[in-house]
């Protein structure tokens, strides 16, 4: 009986693990019923179960694994009874219907769509040109290469595009997958001799090509042989190929250059770490999406201090919500800080534009009073750009609080030093080399 598995997991985990992870997360877990190869667990709300997913399952599935002597999957029921005793009786035969994370024939996540992706000036090119490419398919970007850092939105974009097309023609044959999953596919068709079912599946029977993380190919000559070809078939024949990666395809080592060059066929969009206005727009979409309402200033200093990783930004608002559901907490600024306070070293900074001015002066060797003055020499509005972008992302002056401070420029001049360093910084290593040693000589993240 699984039921009595998971009660011993339960002890297990209280025994062996920090209180931490089973207080308050284990106690608002309930089992529901079970199947040959999954166990599933009523959780309050969606919140509890992204937090459980991210933190505590990793310890689920290797207790599990060791109590039952096989791994099995972890399904989740929103259920605001949790542990009811409508629960209690419901027999482990029974399959409820779970959490759905993507759809059986794609895999893709059906709510990662368009309309839940938050459009900032990081990621409004990138979303632009995949709305374009989910519209006509193979008619102006193929292939499509997205590159970003992690938990930026690539993965939520690449199945924005799926769903999109499916929504629009539920004929077409789409496949999603990570690159390792496309090398795992690879290594069991070889293995097993059913090389033919391989390509029939990814070169003939497939009109949308979506594979996430292509920086995983490097290295993989036998991998990188049949992706080449797969590319080759699905390009040549008008079908639409879109692919993702940590970093430019020129700067991807162990990858051929007949890869290389195909990539530039298309259409190459990187995607920024958001601005703070795109961060306090991410968490209070995510707020709304749990009908919970953020207050602005918890949502600036969450947005302030957190990382420019979108993944673990919404991470942290999950662990605020339910720290705050849980505790009955009011949802103040004090209340988020207390809370932070050494989940992610939370600490206030004083940094303001006087001091972003005089470190940057002091970086490249130059006085704050040309900074702010009138000279547009090379040797100044570099400096001056760079502080502008530091000012902007750093002390939540508006752009033309910013523009007073620099000589009472217009707003426009700052948006456009801000637009600049992102462009350059992705461009030129030397450049974003320069920009990250003055921010650290500011004692500021580098994002």
């Amino acid at each position: 009986m699984l039921r009595s598995t998971w009660d011993e997991v339960c002890a297990r985990v209280r025994r062996e693990e920090d209180p931490f992870f089973h207080d308050p997360w284990l106690n608002r877990l309930s089992f529901i019923a079970s199947d040959e190869d999954r166990i599933i667990l009523a959780t309050p709300n969606r919140l509890y179960v992204e937090w459980i997913q991210e933190n505590l399952e990793p310890r689920l599935h290797g207790h599990i694994h060791a109590i039952a002597d096989r791994p099995y999957a972890i399904d989740y029921q929103l259920d605001d009874a949790a542990g009811s005793e409508r629960n209690a009786f419901q027999p482990e035969a029974a399959a409820p219907a779970s959490l759905s994370t993507g759809s059986r024939d794609t895999h893709l996540n059906v709510r990662q769509v368009f309309a839940t992706f938050v459009v900032g000036s990081g990621n409004q090119f990138a979303t632009a040109a995949c709305q374009n490419v989910s519209d006509n398919p193979a008619r102006n970007y193929n292939p499509l290469f997205l590159f970003g850092g992690v938990g930026l939105g690539k993965t939520h974009l690449l199945n924005a595009i799926g769903n999109r097309i499916r929504q629009r023609d539920p004929r077409a044959r789409i496949l999603y997958l990570s690159a390792n999953d496309f090398t795992t596919e690879l290594i069991n068709c070889i293995r097993f001799k059913r090389m033919e079912e391989f390509r029939e599946k990814f070169r003939r029977n497939c009109d949308v090509l979506l594979m996430d993380d292509i920086e995983f190919l490097a290295g993989k000559d036998r991998t990188q042989e049949e992706f080449f070809h797969t590319f080759e078939a699905l390009h040549g024949s008008g079908r639409q190929i879109v692919v993702t990666a940590d970093r430019y395809p020129k700067d991807i080592g162990g990858l051929e250059e007949r890869l290389r060059s195909r990539f530039d066929w298309g259409l190459v969009a990187d995607i920024q770490p958001p601005d703070t206005e795109t961060k306090v727009a991410i968490l209070r979409r995510k707020a709304d999406d749990e009908g919970i309402a953020l207050p602005n200033e918890v949502a600036f200093f969450v947005a302030r201090h957190a990382t420019g990783n979108v993944r673990e930004l919404e991470g942290t608002l999950t662990r605020l919500l339910a720290m705050s559901s849980f505790h009955a907490a009011p949802l103040d600024v004090e209340f988020a800080r207390r809370s932070l306070q050494g989940y992610l070293q939370v600490e206030e900074r004083s940094t303001n534009i006087d001091t972003i001015q005089s470190g940057v002066a002091r970086f490249f060797g130059v006085k704050v009073q040309d900074l702010k003055g009138p000279r547009r020499t090379r040797q100044m509005v570099v400096p001056r750009q760079i502080a502008m972008y530091l000012a902007r992302q750093h002390t939540g002056l508006s752009l033309p609080e910013i523009g007073k401070r620099f000589g009472n420029r217009d707003h426009t001049t700052v948006l456009h030093a801000v637009r600049k360093v992102k462009a350059t910084r992705t461009k030129d290593s030397g450049y974003r080399t320069r920009l990250e040693g003055v921010t650290r000589s500011l004692g500021l993240p580098v994002e």
